[in-house]
């Protein structure tokens, strides 16, 4: 293949990569096993003190933002050690609700590993194969002998195994357009709980649903997932179930179209 021909490649391909069509669900038969005898939990306080240094609320609409720049060399080797632990237990031998939790906080511990190993970094979106959208696909993990990526964990086990939509509030992609990283880890104590907390704040904030000179703005999480949200009248059912009272008023009074955006800028906090 001569240069020229590999040009007009790039060029015929990057443009198909610049929208991230979400993969679908998937069913991975391998994790569909639990313990459910198993009183045993797992340890996520290194994760807890991570994000109790390092996550800041910002002034502005960005919700929760990480402090990259500002995390100790020390603090880096804890989050891999930790990453490390978790990936030598077998998820299967626990109970449904501690696996739960335990992947959310392996998908989150890893994409913020992941924005440390190549920080500083404008969008995640940068990182990964030249001819792909981002990282996602990448073998980052192996637990219980099999391969994992970020893909893998989100699409062919959280959602196809729990089926709750508000998986998706839970799991952080490093963007600001993303729903924010949650301020403590997951637990099978707080999971209910946690994941109606994120589902809340998400959908009131802007980057999750907004009203723009009259017309409704939904964050593209709502676009990309549609065979979770359902219907728009599902869709609609669902933002109401969580939206403030004024929010809510003004969801049931709409009947125009929708808008879709999402902000791939890193979710990085530049303040002291």
């Amino acid at each position: 293949m001569t240069r020229a021909t590999l040009w007009l490649l790039i060029l015929f391909i990057l443009p198909t990569l610049t929208v991230q069509a979400a993969p679908s669900s998937k069913y991975w038969g391998v994790w569909d096993k639990s313990n459910e005898k198993s009183l045993k939990a797992i340890d996520h306080s290194v994760w807890g003190q991570f994000l109790e240094r390092y996550l800041r609320n910002s002034p502005d609409v960005e919700g929760r933002l990480v402090a990259y720049d500002k995390v100790t060399s020390e603090d880096r080797k804890r989050l891999t050690a930790y990453i490390e632990r978790l990936t030598s237990i077998d998820p299967r031998q626990y109970s449904r609700a501690v696996q739960m939790a335990y992947w959310i906080n392996l998908y989150n511990a890893l994409t913020v590993d992941l924005i440390l190993k190549n920080y500083p970094v404008k969008s995640i979106t940068k990182l990964g194969p030249w001819y792909s959208f981002g990282p996602w696909d990448e073998s980052l993990a192996k637990v219980a002998g099999e391969s994992l990526s970020l893909n893998d964990i989100e699409h062919r086990i959280l959602r196809p195994l729990w089926q709750d939509k508000r998986i998706h509030y839970a799991v952080n992609c490093a963007s600001k357009g993303c729903p924010d990283l949650a301020s403590e880890p997951y637990t099978a104590v707080n999971l209910e709980r946690m994941l109606s907390e994120a589902a809340q704040r998400f959908i009131n904030q802007e980057k999750g649903v907004e009203f723009v000179d009259g017309k409704l703005v939904l964050s593209r999480v709502y676009e990309w997932y549609g065979e979770d949200f359902g219907s728009k009248k599902d869709l609609m059912t669902h933002l109401k179930a969580h939206a403030n009272d004024k929010l809510k008023l003004r969801l049931e009074k709409y009947t125009g179209p929708v808008d879709y955006r999402y902000d791939w800028s890193l979710n990085v906090y530049k303040g002291r």
